[in-house]
This record gives structure tokens, C-alpha cells and sequence, in this order.
């Protein structure tokens, strides 16, 4: 095993403003807590948080360190007092709360997840943020059954591929929508039964018509300001509305007497501030159900590219120009 050194190169935000406020900086290497690994980061995803993160409106939680990163996979090269799951050598993936825009990064050993031979490290780092997203709303929190429909809102982004591959994994059906043709197409291909065009049409008189006039049984939402009220339109009686996060708006206009005439549950939740113990059961629902279906390469997440470490300001312009399909990742040493 290689020494570990003692400072590391980390992306720092200068101060709030655009991409080019992520510069390379040196730190020092941190050493894992109770129950902590160390990683020895090879690829970390870049997410929606990081950007608002940058831009100063989404700031870590107390303690939890200003480098932007919520997700990595690399080697575990240390293990903190009473972290007994992994071993150094070990390759894992894991969901960070800070930190994973640098060479080492620590993660709760309950956070991890081993990188299985079908991944790459690419692969895997693109995987524990959107895949602990969508699982708590999908499965957790809007208990999706075998044979629903789902309508996902952004079906290209990093959260839309994502339940697009896990509910036609496990039985569902999908309406997405995407902004152009070219990315309505990209949906599809991943498995998307109904992609709407939501330039030129109407996601809510598209997603009636395919379920006969039913509506969605469930509803992923990444974008809410007008789209909450359309989606109180779009959903089946008793369907479930999971509010991931808000590309539009926080804000809305809505008529709330759809929601009691047919029965709706409108649910939200933020990842980044749950306790230890939370994110832990999701990763155990995600180790146990979802990833046999990634070691038999049946879901693989889509990357839409990658840029090295110094040039995560580029990544942050790509995910801003909104021209990508799939996940973006910077790749470490």
C-alpha cells in the first residue's frame, strides 16, 4: 500500500459566482473518524447540489468541510476507529457529505458500497448520489409497486436516467420529459415507454394518454414552480408525488383541492443533511436489491462525459449549458 501523503490538491471555491470560482487548491490530507474510511478518490460525480454550492445558496452542513463532492469511488487507504466493513485495498463507491472534488476524501464506512467488476471507477462514482435520491423517494417513501406508472420529470438528467433504468428494473412503466428530440430519443434508448418533448408538448395530456386516462401512480420531480400544479393534474387518485428538487422554482401557484380530491401525497426530502443511520438503511436497500442488477450489468448509469480534477469549472459549465444526457464526473490522478 502506498504512503498516504500529508497534503492533497482539492477543488476550493473561491467565493460564490460562476464556474470559474472553482480553483485547485492545497489542503491538508484528512484521517478518518469513528466509524470512517479514507478514499483514495480515483472519479467523483458532479451534481446539481455543487453548483448551487458554488453559487452560495446550498452551504454544507456545520462541520462537514466547504469542498464541493457528493460523491466518489476509489481505495480505501485507511480506516478510522471502529470501521471494520472495508479494508485498505478495498474499491469502493460511496455518498459523501462534503469533500469529493479532491485526491482523498472521507466516507461513513455504512456509506459505501463495493465497485462491482462490471463498473468502472467512472461508472461507479456517477452512481451513490442519484442512486440514494431516487431510491428513498421511489421506494422508500412513494413505495412503488411492480407494474405502476412513473412519470419522470428531466428524463436525461443524472436523477432522470437513474429512475428510468429502476423502475423498468423493477416492473414499472415511464413517461419521462426531456427538453429537446434528441434527448427524448436518449430516453428511450434507456428504457423510457412515453418521452414528452416538453417544448412542444403537453406532459400531462401525454402522460393521460398513455395510461388511458388514468394518470401517474407516482411522480419524480425535479423541477416544481408551475410543474406542481401540472403534476396534481398528471397523477393517477392516490398517486404519490416525490419533490427531489427545484430547477425551476420553489415557488408556486397551485390549486390544493386536486390534491384532496383525489387523494395525492405530495412528499419531499433532501439527501445531504439525513443522519448516518438514515442514509445507511438506504444503502442497504440499494445493496440488496439494486446492486445484483449492476454486477449482472443490467443497470449501468449513463455518462455524459468526464474532465480531470483541474478542470471541474468546465464540468460546472457543461452541467449549467443543460446540453447533457447522463452524468457528468471528474477523474482523479
Amino acid at each position: 500500500m502506498t504512503d498516504i501523503p500529508a497534503r492533497m490538491t482539492v477543488i476550493g471555491i473561491k467565493e460564490p459566482g460562476g464556474p470559474e470560482m472553482l480553483v485547485p487548491e492545497q489542503r491538508e490530507v484528512p484521517k478518518p473518524g469513528k466509524g470512517e474510511i479514507l478514499v483514495k478518490v480515483a472519479a467523483a460525480g458532479v451534481n446539481r447540489p455543487d453548483v448551487r454550492q458554488r453559487q452560495g445558496s446550498y452551504p454544507p452542513p456545520k462541520g462537514a468541510g466547504d469542498i464541493p463532492g457528493l460523491e466518489i469511488a476509489g481505495d480505501v487507504v485507511a480506516c478510522g476507529d471502529g470501521a471494520t466493513k472495508w479494508r485498505p485495498g478495498d474499491k469502493v463507491c460511496a455518498l459523501v457529505v462534503a469533500g469529493g472534488y479532491a485526491e482523498y476524501c472521507i466516507a461513513h464506512e455504512s456509506h459505501a458500497l463495493a465497485v462491482p467488476p462490471s463498473l468502472t471507477m467512472v461508472e461507479a462514482a456517477a452512481m451513490p448520489e442519484t442512486f440514494f435520491t431516487v431510491w428513498q423517494h421511489l421506494m422508500m417513501r412513494c413505495h412503488f409497486k411492480s407494474g405502476e406508472w412513473v412519470l419522470v420529470h428531466g428524463g436525461t438528467s443524472g436523477i432522470g436516467t437513474t429512475g428510468i433504468m429502476l423502475v423498468k428494473n423493477f416492473g414499472g412503466h415511464v413517461v419521462t420529459t426531456a427538453g429537446s428530440d434528441e434527448k427524448c430519443a436518449a430516453a428511450k434508448t434507456l428504457g423510457a415507454d412515453v418521452a414528452v418533448n416538453y417544448k412542444t408538448q403537453d406532459f400531462v395530456e401525454e402522460t393521460k394518454k398513455a395510461t388511458g386516462g388514468k394518470g401517474a401512480d407516482v411522480i419524480l420531480d425535479i423541477v416544481g414552480g408551475d410543474y406542481i400544479d401540472k403534476n396534481f393534474d398528471a397523477a393517477a387518485d392516490q398517486g404519490r408525488i416525490a419533490q427531489i428538487s427545484f430547477a425551476g422554482s420553489a415557488k408556486a401557484t397551485a390549486n390544493f383541492a386536486k390534491l384532496m380530491a383525489k387523494r395525492l401525497v405530495h412528499e419531499g426530502s433532501t439527501l445531504r443533511p439525513r443522519t448516518v443511520a438514515e442514509k445507511a438503511e438506504i444503502a442497504k436497500g440499494i445493496e440488496e436489491k439494486v446492486w445484483p442488477l449492476v454486477a449482472a450489468g443490467k443497470i449501468k448509469p449513463v455518462i455524459d462525459s468526464t474532465f480531470p480534477l483541474a478542470k471541474a469549472a468546465d464540468a460546472h459549465a457543461r452541467m449549467e449549458s443543460s446540453q447533457h444526457i447522463g452524468k457528468i464526473v471528474l477523474t482523479v490522478g
